[in-house]
């Protein structure tokens, strides 16, 4: 494997990654991406009223994709652009060690990816940024209490993950540990994540947090949506 940034006549080649700020998938790829030093420049495309040239990377229509132009290849979905630089990049693996435990990593980031996205930081998304900026609507309360009490639940998981293993999967900080911040930390800038009662999972969130690569997320704002004023604390 090459650790090495591309290079092309001497310069070196620039991945783009199409994303918008709220993107918790967009937001997994930075974090590997900063975790194994490749650089990259930020194209912002917004799903709901994305170009044809977007659709053209992306017949799906959603963030993120990655783009190296010069070498015309394109990756999409969050999951297959990791595993390319985890096999590409030996910096920093994401995930690594048996079998059994990569499968746990696979496992506990499918968990976050699916679960959570689909318990809580989906309907944020849509309650909290979705009928704000694009369909002009209020939020619906009742759903936004259920996205709460399951986030909860989710975060009782991860004080029994952290009560018994050092990081989410295991011995080693890995691939799961990013998705599961990525979104938490939409969620959080939401507004939809309560910290009482959750030790455990607080102190590896704010762990998380203070690492270089999560940096760039704690400034970036999303037009019209602003966080609360914990959100970029690292000791928040």
């Amino acid at each position: 494997m090459d650790a090495a940034p591309a290079m092309r006549h001497g310069r070196k080649l620039m991945w783009q990654l199409y994303y918008f700020p709220l993107c918790p998938f967009s937001r997994k790829v930075r974090l590997a991406l900063g975790e194994k030093g490749v650089g990259y420049e930020l194209v912002r495309e917004y799903p709901w009223d994305a170009s044809d040239a977007f659709y053209a990377l992306n017949h799906a229509g959603r963030t993120p994709v990655l783009r190296l132009p010069d070498k015309k290849l394109t990756l999409v979905d969050s999951q297959a652009i990791c595993e390319y630089f985890d096999e590409t990049v030996d910096k920093s693996p994401l995930i690594l060690g048996t079998a059994a435990a990569r499968a746990e990593i696979r496992r506990l980031t499918a968990l976050f990816d699916e679960t959570f996205y689909a318990d809580v930081t989906w309907p944020l998304l849509h309650e909290k940024m979705k009928k704000r900026l694009v369909l002009r609507q209020a939020p619906d309360s009742k759903v936004l209490r259920g996205a709460m009490r399951l986030a909860h639940e989710h975060l009782d998981y991860i004080d029994w993950l952290i009560d018994n293993r050092r990081w989410l999967a295991g011995a080693q900080m890995s691939l799961a540990d990013f998705a599961a911040a990525a979104q938490i930390s939409v969620a959080d800038y939401l507004g939809g994540i309560d910290w009482s009662g959750h030790d455990g999972a607080h102190g590896w969130y704010r762990v998380m947090k203070s690492r270089p690569s999560f940096r760039p997320l704690l400034t970036e704002k999303m037009e019209g949506i602003l966080p609360p004023r914990h959100y970029a604390d690292v000791n928040a």
